[in-house]
């Protein structure tokens, strides 16, 4: 009767519970019983509203069997789960998905690896499978939080502490693949989740970067590496991660990638972070590439107070990072990007100064230089990014960027730079100089202007060369080498490089086109500029032979590329110059310097001589430089620039065939066709503010004239004593012009022919720079004559009658404005001595009539 009555209660339960349980055996090891498997199958696909029922029922077994440790019939479960997703249409799984990720979640958080591994494979399983429309109540929190827990595994056992691995990163990618492609669904990007899928994915990734640097280079990976690696299957789940961020999601996913390599330490060094952007780079769309750069910008800014090899690490990263993102879309930072490494570049300077000025004892210095060293680290990586994101850039950006850069240089007594060097003093200000103009010569690398004038404009050229004339000769070689990559549109600066004797200047193939309208008018406009500093830079004496290297090159340059025949004379006539004044010796240059003035003055002249193939002219200059090779060696780059080079004590006891002659070159230009009338005017630099702002001596600045208008004053402490005292006889001294009239014709003569032959520029050059120099000759007298007064209004007798006095000044200044106002309407009929014999003349005239 029991029997029957059973058989009548299981008669009564419900078709799918007696499908369900038909699929299981009595023996576990038996597998599942397909022919039932089917029958159930079937049912499901007949009846879809019965799957929640089917599922449910399922689950309930499924719980049971895990609590009771029944791995066996857990195994039958999960298989004939599987098998329902596949069957079933997408339609009618909804009310069975609730279900099966119940059965998920039993599995994952039971402490058997094996059952941890089947929970995941069913997922992975469940997330393949395409869905018309998106279930937004169903959420996967647990699982993102099961799944990053897995990719952490400690298992003591190596196979299985890599199995969970595996099976917790195929369970992110499932999530991912599951929920990113849902627009609407968007759970997946929050910080909560992003916070521990990007942190697993790394760890991973950062183990196989740790074996890699120990065994060296891994061979390609085959597709069952792929699968069976942690490492790169973590690496594949990121890519494809990134690869379905958006605009809105995709800071989500990149921060959590900082907060990883900060916690491990990773920046240095910073092989794994480096190759972790080179993954996020290559990983997200084009453009979005501007998004990542500007969060390693922002986390640069906000580890600004971090050690120097951790700033270094970043900047590394934003580098390779940058190079990546310059052959695409670039975005609205690349001003950004230039600004924040410039402050950085200013702040680790600051950095540098501070720990020089802060060294005081010997175990102090130690962990000084250290820093010291690492500080440079910082400043070479941001350099090179400068340099590598610049020269990636079109043109017309490159362009702005020089000027952007420019503009940072500071220039000691100018305030037109825009970076904030307060804190650096003359130190951290001449490294900041260098640091900048490195920058600004890794940009300038491999710019092509079709003109000079693109390359060089105005507002671009005169802030370029003011560091030109500071007396720090690595400023000066800088500088130089930016020019060269600007002018040099040719690539003939690396057959130039040296300073030497070329035998044969046809060898070097030397590429140039014709000189075009626009760089003609270039010339015509800055030509003096060029000419000027290039003079004043030769005659520096701290210059090395690197200087006169530069020197020369951009002496040739000059003739390839923007060289017609006025340009010609006016190069020949500059380095006639600097022969002169290295003979003169006015500056008192050693005699190191001296010869190296005249080896370059060689050098070129039989560079140009050869350019524009004159004979007469390649003949002269090939008679000097056999001369001097005989019995002047010292007098040639191949000589001078060598080590333990014999010097000469003086060079006015040398024979005149050692020179380059004026009247020689003049003649045998003359018969080739060239206008050399302008030869015969030796060329003067034209004087500006610039010596003055760039703290180098001026021309003007070697005279100093003091005079004392009342002899009988006591100076004040603060009057330099030393004053040459002005008398009647002294002044009839210096008018006196008895015995010297031959000599003041021959000196009218060559005025009135400078002014005839010259060119209108250095004409206003030389009248510029007189007017200055009187004028600040004044300012002396006034300034002497003012502290006279208020050191006598303190006594009680005055020697001398106010009135004598305050007049004197008033005398003067009128002499002086007549003879500037006589010599400048004179169109050059006198000189400045004759301008200076009418100010004393008008001078005295007026003191004595009073």
């Amino acid at each position: 009767m029991p029997t029957r009555v059973c058989c009548c209660c299981s008669a009564l339960r419900p078709r799918y519970k007696r499908l369900v349980d038909n699929i299981f055996p009595e023996d576990p090891k038996d597998g599942l019983v397909k022919a039932d498997m089917e029958k159930l199958t079937f049912y499901a696909v007949s009846a879809p509203e019965k799957l929640d029922r089917i599922g449910s029922y399922l689950a309930e077994r499924l719980s049971r069997d895990v609590v009771r440790h029944r791995s066996g019939y857990v195994l039958i479960a999960m298989e004939a789960l599987d098998q329902l997703l596949m069957a079933c249409h997408s339609q009618s799984i909804k009310p069975f998905v609730e279900s099966f990720l119940h059965m998920v979640a039993k599995l994952l958080e039971s402490g058997e690896p094996k059952l941890q591994v089947l929970g995941t494979n069913s997922f992975v399983k469940f997330a393949n499978i395409e869905e018309d429309t998106p279930s937004y109540h169903r959420r996967y929190d647990f699982f993102v939080s099961r799944f990053s827990a897995m990719c952490h595994s400690c298992d003591s056992d190596p196979e299985t502490r890599t199995e969970i691995r595996i099976a917790g990163i195929r369970g992110i990618q499932g999530v991912v693949r599951k929920t990113v492609n849902d627009e609407l669904r968007a759970t997946i990007w929050e910080p909560q989740h992003m916070d521990k899928i990007v942190p697993s994915l790394l760890f991973n990734m950062q183990k196989i970067e740790e074996v890699d640097s120990r065994i060296g280079p891994p061979p390609s990976p085959s597709a069952a590496d792929k699968e069976e690696n942690p490492a790169m299957l973590a690496e594949n789940c990121f890519r494809e991660l990134l690869g379905r961020a958006t605009f809105g999601n995709m800071n989500n996913a990149v921060r959590p990638v900082f907060a990883h390599l900060d916690h491990h330490r990773l920046w240095d060094p910073n092989e794994f972070a480096v190759h972790c952007f080179k993954v996020i780079m290559y990983s997200i769309q084009a453009q979005y590439s501007h998004h990542v750069i500007q969060e390693i910008l922002g986390h640069l800014d906000a580890r600004k107070k971090d050690s120097p090899r951790v700033r270094a690490g970043i900047i590394q990263v934003l580098l390779e990072a940058v190079a990546i993102a310059a052959k695409g879309s670039i975005g609205p930072t690349v001003l950004e990007v230039f600004n924040t490494l410039l402050k950085h570049l200013r702040l680790s300077v600051e950095f540098e100064a501070r720990d020089l000025q802060g060294e005081s004892i010997s175990s102090a210095n130690l962990n000084t230089s250290s820093k010291d060293s690492d500080e440079k680290i910082v400043q070479n990586a941001v350099i090179q990014t400068i340099g590598f994101f610049g020269s990636n850039l079109p043109d017309y950006q490159r362009s702005e960027i020089m000027m952007f850069i420019m503009g940072k240089v500071p220039v000691f007594g100018t305030s037109t730079h825009t970076l904030d060097i307060s804190q650096l003093g003359d130190l951290g200000t001449r490294r900041i100089q260098i640091m900048l103009l490195r920058s600004l010569l890794m940009v300038t690398s491999g710019y092509k202007a079709k003109t000079i004038v693109t390359a060089l404009p105005g507002s671009f050229l005169d802030p370029l060369l003011s560091p030109s004339l500071m007396e720090d000769y690595e400023l000066r070689q800088l500088v130089l080498e930016v020019m060269h990559n600007l002018m040099d549109r040719h690539d003939n600066r690396a057959k130039l490089r040296g300073i030497r004797i070329i035998p044969d200047v046809a060898d070097l193939k030397i590429k140039r086109e014709k000189i075009c309208r626009q760089d003609t008018s270039f010339m015509k406009k800055n030509g003096q500029q060029l000419y000027r500093h290039i003079y004043l830079g030769c005659k520096e004496e701290d210059n090395v032979q690197k200087n006169y290297e530069l020197l020369y090159t951009s002496l040739a340059l000059i003739t390839i590329e923007l060289a017609n025949e006025e340009v010609v004379i006016d190069l020949i006539r500059l380095a006639i110059a600097l022969q002169d004044s290295a003979i003169i010796n006015e500056d008192n240059l050693s005699m190191f310097h001296r010869c190296g003035i005249m080896a370059l003055v060689a050098a070129y002249l039989n560079f140009v001589s050869q350019m524009i193939a004159v004979p007469a002219f390649c003949q002269h200059v090939s008679k000097v430089i056999e001369i001097r090779t005989m019995e002047a060696p010292y007098f040639l780059p191949e000589h001078i620039f060598r080590d333990k080079c014999m010097l000469p004590k003086s060079l006015e006891k040398h024979d005149k065939n050692l020179y380059f002659l004026t009247n020689k070159i003049a003649e045998s230009l003359g018969g080739s066709g060239y206008s050399v009338e302008r030869l015969s005017v030796p060329y003067v630099p034209q004087v500006t503010d610039e010596d003055r702002l760039s703290r180098r001596k001026s021309i003007v600045d070697t005279v100093s004239i003091q005079v004392d208008i009342l002899p009988n004053s006591s100076p004040s402490d603060d009057v330099v004593s030393n004053t040459e005292e002005i008398t009647f006889e002294a002044l009839k001294k210096a008018i006196d012009t008895s015995g010297m009239e031959e000599q003041e014709k021959e000196k009218r003569r060559l005025v009135i022919e400078r002014f005839q032959k010259a060119p209108f520029e250095e004409i206003a050059a030389q009248c510029e720079s007189k007017a200055n120099f009187l004028h600040d000759r004044l300012a002396q007298i006034l300034e002497l004559t003012i502290r006279n007064e208020a050191h006598d209004r303190g006594r009680e007798k005055l020697q001398v009658p106010p009135k004598e006095r305050t007049s004197a000044y008033s005398y003067i200044d009128f002499g002086v404005e007549t003879g500037l106002c006589i010599m400048w309407h004179s169109k050059g009929a006198i000189d400045r001595n004759c301008a200076s014999e009418i100010f004393f003349s008008i001078a005295v005239s007026f003191i004595f009539s009073t």
